[in-house]
């Protein structure tokens, strides 16, 4: 029966290869998808992984193996994020850093690729003096988290990397598990849902192409003496020759495409093309697993035919979807709600309460679908003042598991796309780093902490005597913290007027740290309170910061901030300028709605595919009842409308409520997650919703021209 199976599949004209081409091509993409996330998933262990090895754990000390002095920084340039590695070997049997041949000496460092370009263009007094030193090479990828990656592994003494703020002896470096991540695997995890859902669809759709005909075809053999397990093997034969060329395919797809699916920065940075890699049991899984779930699909399609030869012919009304299909989305918002009141302390935990949340809701939109197409159906027919929307409401009614089924991807696309855009939508709103072209955008801030450093007496008047320096200041530590309202002080003639004025009669303000409060921006009009401390006592007092204020030309701020860190090497905190500490979060949030983006194009795309099947399937199917509509009078366009209605209504219907859960499940996981209130996407959101729900009118008016030369005189005759 295989070989006879095969021998149908292939043999049976012009409709069967043309039903395999599109059931191999919707498993293409399936499996190509299925692919690119399993390798995802296994890029960003493997980059967290390269990444916590330039925080290693500090060691407890014994062993044979002598320790490593580490100290781990932060700088900027130019917005983007440096980091910088101080080290220095306590013997000859120190570890050496990932990604170089030997731990660099004092005066000697390496630098990554792109830090290394960096170097060379950049004019010294912007960056270069901050790094001095012999360049010993170039880190290689096994030290860099991403390609693009600015690190500098610097070589000291031990005295002076002791010293340095954040350092530790190590033992081993690079051997540290993978970090969790709860963002990242609960956005990976309805990425995966959110593409696979459409994929399977998608593919259940094609499956299902001339069903009916194929039904009969079964049923015919039935008649004529096969067994119900000779019918079962002949589909699963032919639905695995469809799909084992499609994962074939989707194999070929993935290797294309995978440098270019390198390049996406789903964490905030790119990954290395190597990164995108399948362990084996990833490939077993789709080659494997594709195949067989396509087989079993098509078997469960027969259930009519394994009941009696004779059980295609009885059609009947199928019973109505209940209100019971609610269930599973009203669990998936309770699991989320519930989310509210316990938020588990690790973040898998996390992951394991709002990863089942989403897919739950998603899964529970699915199930609901047919009951909301039953509901707009019934009140179509309410109000239908026309045959074709009589007609049409009547169809779905009669079925609206099947007037679901075209436009269930539409429903996913669109709640993947309101929880993507309301989620990064909030996030940039509350964290998103400072509007450029602000005042306080070009001043340079180095915070000392508690351990502030003396100052050189020239400092002050070298920074001022700069190009590009407005001003420069520094705040001392208020020593009556507990009960002043800021935490530094400064002399009322050392305050800039850009950033306020004192109280009237003041010789000295409480001001913040740098000069702007937290959360707020600068204003000329603002007040300072005064102080109790007399302005004699403020040279003794510890310096908290120094505030440089520039032009807000990056090659003033940048020679500012080289100027402070060559000052003190030491520092903890490197000189920045409101955002570069939001820069890397707004990386993130850049590669989140790449990721979001991809996933939008993607959903849709499958959507409109499975609809436009899903309406070919379908005229294919009722050419009969079609055709002899056309006999007895009824105009082409009244079934084109009829078509139409049968598509757009269920469609429209389900669009808001896709919309609505999907911002509702934002809301919940940002409260749940970040304290977060949803903030309303802009018009850009609902600009993306139109033209989706526009572009899917489109393909269903693409398919309407079949419609006259499918159906007639001819048609009606032949069936």
């Amino acid at each position: 029966m295989i070989g006879f199976g095969l021998r149908l599949a292939v043999a049976g004209g012009r409709e069967a290869l043309t039903r395999l081409a599109i059931i191999a091509a919707a498993v293409a993409v399936g499996s190509g998808l299925l692919l690119t996330t399993l390798a995802g998933v296994n890029a960003v262990n493997t980059q967290l992984t390269r990444y916590a090895s330039m925080y290693p754990s500090a060691s407890a000390g014994g062993g044979d193996v002598d320790p490593l002095w580490w100290s781990t920084r932060e700088d900027y340039f130019h917005g983007k994020q440096i980091i910088r590695i101080d080290v220095a070997a306590t013997g000859p049997d120190a570890p050496t850093p990932v990604g170089i041949p030997t731990t660099p000496g004092p005066g000697e460092y390496y630098a990554s690729p792109s830090m290394q370009k960096l170097l060379a263009t950049q004019p010294a007094d912007q960056l270069g003096d901050r790094y001095p030193g012999r360049d010993l090479g170039t880190i290689g990828p096994a030290g860099l988290a991403s390609p693009g990656s600015l690190l500098v592994v610097m070589g000291g003494t031990p005295d002076e990397v002791a010293k340095l703020p954040l350092a530790k002896r190590v033992t081993s470096v690079g051997d540290a598990p993978a970090l969790p991540e709860t963002t990242v695997n609960l956005i990976l995890g309805v990425v995966a849902g959110g593409l696979l859902f459409p994929v399977l669809i998608f593919i259940g759709t094609a499956t299902r192409l001339s069903a009916a005909r194929r039904e009969q075809r079964f049923a015919a053999m039935r008649l004529v003496g096969a067994t119900p397990k000779q019918i079962s093997v002949v589909a699963a034969v032919e639905a695995a020759t469809a799909a084992v060329a499609g994962t074939a395919v989707g194999f070929l797809l993935f290797a294309a495409f995978r440098g270019s699916l390198a390049g996406i920065p789903f964490t905030g940075m790119p990954f290395f093309p190597s990164d995108m890699s399948l362990g084996v049991l990833d490939v077993l899984l789709v080659a494997l697993g594709v195949p067989a779930g396509a087989a079993v699909a098509a078997q469960v399609s027969l259930r009519r035919v394994r009941i009696s030869p004779l059980g295609v012919t009885r059609r009947v009304t199928p019973s109505a979807p209940s209100a019971y299909r609610l269930i599973p989305l009203l669990l998936g918002v309770g699991v989320l709600v519930f989310a509210l009141g316990y938020r588990p302390e690790t973040s898998g935990g996390q992951t394991a309460i709002f990863l089942p949340g989403l897919l739950l809701i998603m899964a529970g939109l699915v199930l609901a679908g047919p009951w909301l197409t039953m509901v707009g159906a019934r009140v179509m027919a309410r109000y239908a003042g026309r045959p074709a929307t009589l007609i049409a409401a009547r169809r779905l009614a009669d079925n609206p598991k099947a007037g679901f089924r075209a436009i269930s991807g539409i429903m996913l696309a669109l709640f993947v796309t309101s929880v993507a855009v309301g989620t990064i939508t909030t996030i940039v709103a509350e964290r998103g780093p400072a509007p450029i072209g602000s005042t306080e955008a070009g001043t340079v801030s180095m915070y000392f902490g508690e351990k502030s450093p003396s100052a050189p007496d020239t400092l002050l008047a070298d920074l001022r005597a700069a190009t590009g320096v407005r001003h420069a200041t520094a705040v001392v530590e208020n020593p009556d913290m507990m009960s002043a309202s800021e935490p530094g002080l400064i002399a009322c003639t050392d305050l800039p007027s850009a950033y306020g004025r004192c109280v009237d009669g003041a010789d000295v303000a409480e001001v913040a740290t740098g000069l702007v409060p937290f959360r707020e921006s600068a204003s000329s009009t603002r007040v300072w309170p005064a102080a109790s401390v007399p302005l004699g006592d403020l040279q003794r007092l510890p310096v908290m910061s120094i505030v440089v204020g520039t032009d807000g030309s990056a090659a003033a701020v940048e020679r500012t901030r080289t100027v402070l860190e060559t000052t003190f090497p030491a520092f903890r905190v490197a000189p920045n300028v409101p955002g570069d500490f939001e820069s890397e979060f707004a990386n993130t949030l850049r590669g989140w709605e790449q990721l979001a983006n991809v996933t939008i194009i993607t959903s849709l795309a499958l959507a409109g595919c499975s609809l436009a099947v899903s309406v070919i399937g379908g005229l294919t199917e009722r050419r009969r009842p079609f055709s002899l509509l056309r006999l007895s009078g009824a105009p082409v366009r009244v079934l084109r409308r009829v078509v139409a209605l049968e598509s757009a209504v269920p469609m429209l219907a389900v669009a808001g409520v896709a919309v609505g859960m999907g911002l509702l499940a934002a809301h919940l996981f940002l409260r749940a997650q970040m304290a977060y209130t949803l903030i309303a996407p802009g018009p850009g959101f609902y600009g993306i919703v139109l033209v989706g729900l526009a572009a899917c009118l489109g393909i269903i008016a693409s398919t309407l021209p079949l419609l006259e030369s499918i159906t007639g005189p001819e048609t009606a005759r032949s069936e």
